[in-house]
């Protein structure tokens, strides 16, 4: 069963599981951590989760939970778990899981996820799946 939720800046601010809470990592997870300043040319994967401020020019993988920062830019498929994205994306994004397009998120690119929100703000350009296999 496909689900895409739709927020606005009232309703996001309103709920008690805010930004901060959906971005916090478990202490005990592991995570891959690419600073603002940082450039990767080519394939760039991880098993671990990943919190990306800096950019990437070519295919990105993470096998759990990707959060890509305001600042944070990718060039290329991305392929994740589980995802958060606030940065930039030029490429096709499949995430199995939960997407979260947070209001300053910016996607051109075919969007495929098992569950999608969209807060207020975020815009995507290209074909968008929900529900279907990544």
């Amino acid at each position: 069963m496909a689900a895409i939720t739709m927020k606005n800046k009232a309703q996001a601010v309103a709920e008690d599981a805010g930004p901060s809470r959906q971005l916090a990592v478990k202490g005990g997870e592991g995570n891959c951590v690419v600073s603002a300043g940082t450039r990767i040319e080519g394939g760039f994967s991880s098993s671990e989760n990943i919190r990306l401020d800096g950019a990437v020019a070519g295919e990105l993988r993470c096998d759990r939970r990707l959060v890509i920062g305001e600042k944070g830019q990718v060039e290329g498929k991305v392929t994740a778990a589980e995802a958060v994205i606030m940065g930039r994306i030029h490429g096709d994004l499949a995430v199995s899981g939960t997407l979260h397009l947070m209001g300053t998120a910016r996607i051109d690119g075919d969007i495929t996820a098992g569950l999608l929100i969209v807060d207020e703000g975020a815009l995507y350009n290209g074909r968008c799946q929900i529900g279907g296999k990544s």
